[in-house]
């Protein structure tokens, strides 16, 4: 499986996750919700679900893809915080 098609599995799975109860609609979010759902059905730790929604809001989809991008040419798996 390619890049692309392992991103949109990921994107589909947590539209199923978060879609249960976490989404109040495409712009608001319930923080503890979205925290709790990553924990218990997507197998984070709160520390991680915490850090990934810190990432969400203060880069968004724009950096982050780019950043993906980046890591992926470079071979980055894994990046030094640990997570």
């Amino acid at each position: 499986m390619g890049e692309g098609e392992y991103v949109d599995s990921l994107i589909g799975e947590y539209q199923r996750i978060l879609a249960q109860r976490a989404l109040k609609n495409t712009s608001e979010y319930d923080e503890s919700e979205i925290l709790k759902e990553l924990v218990v059905s997507a197998d984070w730790n709160i520390s991680a679900a915490r850090e990934i929604l810190r990432l969400v809001e203060d880069y968004g989809a724009f950096m982050l893809r780019n950043a993906l991008a980046i890591a992926v040419v470079l071979g980055k798996e894994d990046g030094t915080a640990g997570f």
